[in-house]
């Protein structure tokens, strides 16, 4: 007997520590949940800062300008991040030289790597790159470096990144999410019948597959 197919969409960014934390979280209640589903995982663009320069910003400074907050509540934040991370088997190396990208050409690649299947293993390629190794976002080597690793083809990921119509087939998957009203990510999708908003805890997302599998609600 064959498992009923669930869909998930994850809207997200790469330089964002909580889309991180509730990807995880969110495949710790898959692993411990009772119910077996067939899931497709499809993740969507989201820029936290679009128009942010390709050299990027230092990441203390930029937390600390945008969120209006001090360097020792900056640093307080961070902290919690690593202890979350631990916890859920993610290394986050947050330091004070560390720089926030523009993921535009990022979230180009991933566009692209939907079809393949593994666009996940991507995106986790990413996250890794950014947080534990403190890689650089903004340069093609390190995008296609990742594209590699995962088995992806090399070529056809370059071709990709400089083809426009790839460009702006995401910046219109972009766009239409924000004109949808999406202001923030993480964002989970389940079935595009409900919604999970933000790095919930492990339970929260149980309860979300139960509702899903007691009311019977596949695609």
């Amino acid at each position: 007997m064959s498992r009923p197919y669930l869909r998930i969409d994850i809207v997200s960014d790469i330089v964002c520590p909580w889309c991180a934390i509730g990807y995880l979280r969110l495949q710790q209640a898959i692993q411990a949940s009772p119910h077996q589903f067939d899931i497709n995982i499809v993740w969507h663009p989201f820029e936290l800062n679009p128009h942010m320069v390709e050299a990027g910003e230092n990441l203390r400074e930029h937390i600390t300008g945008k969120y209006r907050i001090s360097d020792a509540q900056s640093e307080s934040n961070r902290q919690h991040l690593k202890a979350l991370g631990q916890d859920l088997g993610f290394e986050f190396n947050f330091s004070d030289d560390m720089r926030i990208y523009n993921t535009r050409r990022a979230h180009i690649l991933m566009h692209w790597a939907e079809p393949t299947g593994k666009q996940t293993d991507l995106q986790l390629r990413l996250f890794n790159d950014y947080f534990t190794e403190g890689k650089s976002l903004s340069h093609d080597s390190v995008l296609l470096d990742a594209a590699e690793a995962v088995g992806l083809d090399r070529e056809a990921a370059a071709a990709a990144l400089d083809d426009p119509a790839m460009a702006r087939q995401t910046m219109a998957r972009e766009e239409q999410l924000v004109m949808q009203g999406i202001q923030g990510v993480p964002l989970f999708m389940f079935n595009h019948d409900y919604a999970i908003s933000g790095a919930q805890e492990t339970d929260v997302f149980l309860q979300q597959l139960d509702q899903i599998a007691t009311a019977g609600s596949y695609l």
